[in-house]
């Protein structure tokens, strides 16, 4: 391995030239990029059912880098680090090449492949999925910003071990990305960047808080990928029949607009109006209803009337309260109208649906 600690005459996203830490990849595995990063910013990788972990706090970065490797060729790289310098990551392809299906939940880094001019960088922002594959031989440039609380999701798909035990039917996705999938000789690169994606954060997220240990944890974890794979799929899927949805709003506004609905998300209950969450968030209802559509496909009310039932519905599951106390307790004033639209959403009753929910657990 090469690591250089250099001044490069790289123009960083329209910045002055600067010093950069570079760190140059040429290993075989996620484990290999890891173990390569640490001889360059330091720090101690620990071990725990087959979950690493990178612990940092160093001249060079503070944070971690967590890897997990699964037998069906794929693996989890997620980065939860600050560095303290500009760093790009050159990465030789030539003995690892999966293709990268990434999201950056806080921050921003930036990406080339290696016979692009500087011109051609393009900044991964926050929320966006993004997928990144290169040719056998190839390289790709990841250029990481100092100072920047980053938080970057990365799935790899390792295509032979991938196509062999999990996709059957690689013929459903797109034309553009059942190739990438099929070029298993990886005679090609691609790069597709996605518009923003909220969904994602919300998963990502919660793999992010899961509290189970040992092998529980491992299965919970590699159950939540293979979703959040499937999502970035879908959007490329959307994007390549021009379902793209274009939108005025700023990236700080879209933040504003996550937070309003964890809010909403955290008390159920509580008597949202447009004028109040307005008056919340320092937007407009329209800018509002715009964000709402984009991000959660609903409006406003749609989105409190939908958590709201999957409150209920998780209410009638899991506690002895009945119908009525379930129908208060998360901020409906009339019964008859909660069961109109809870059997609208879910094809059934709610009577209906806490009496099969008890046959189940009787049997």
């Amino acid at each position: 391995m090469i690591v250089d600690f250099f001044v490069e005459k790289i123009n960083f996203i329209g910045q002055p030239q600067k010093n950069m830490v570079k760190i140059t990849i040429n290993a075989k595995s996620t484990e290999g990029t890891v173990r390569q990063i640490q001889e360059v910013i330091g720090g101690t990788i620990k071990e725990r059912w087959g979950e690493y972990t990178l612990c940092v706090d160093s001249k060079i970065a503070q944070g971690n880098i967590r890897f997990i490797t699964f037998d069906w060729g794929v693996n989890l790289l997620e980065y939860d680090i600050t560095f303290f310098d500009d760093v790009v990551l050159e990465m030789d392809t030539s003995k690892f090449n999966p293709i990268h299906f990434t999201y950056c939940l806080k921050g921003y880094c930036n990406h080339r492949f290696g016979y692009q001019k500087e011109s051609d960088i393009k900044t991964l922002e926050q929320f966006q999925s993004v997928i990144i594959t290169s040719k056998d031989g190839g390289y790709n440039y990841g250029y990481f910003p100092k100072n920047e609380k980053l938080e970057i999701n990365v799935i790899q798909i390792s295509r032979k071990n991938f196509l062999k035990k999990r996709l059957n039917n690689v013929d459903e996705l797109t034309k553009r990305l059942y190739e990438v999938f099929l070029d298993t000789d990886h005679k090609n690169t691609f790069r597709y960047f996605g518009t923003y994606n909220l969904k994602i954060a919300d998963k990502i997220s919660a793999l992010r808080k899961v509290k189970t240990t040992g092998m529980i944890r491992i299965m919970q974890i590699e159950g939540m990928i293979y979703q959040i794979l499937s999502m970035h799929i879908l959007q490329h899927d959307r994007a390549s029949k021009n379902k793209k949805l274009q939108t005025t709003l700023l990236q700080k506004e879209l933040n504003i607009i996550r937070n309003i609905a964890k809010m909403i998300l955290k008390d159920v209950s509580k008597n949202y109006s447009l004028d109040m969450l307005c008056m919340e968030s320092g937007l407009s209802q329209a800018k509002l209803q715009e964000g709402f559509k984009l991000l959660y496909t609903r409006t406003v009310t749609e989105y409190i009337r939908h958590v709201r039932l999957e409150e209920a519905r998780d209410y009638i599951r899991t506690t002895d309260m009945n119908i009525s106390q379930i129908v208060y307790s998360i901020g409906f004033n009339s019964r008859s109208y909660f069961s109109k639209i809870f059997k609208s959403k879910y094809s059934i009753s709610p009577s209906d649906f806490k009496e099969s929910t008890i046959s189940k657990v009787s049997a």
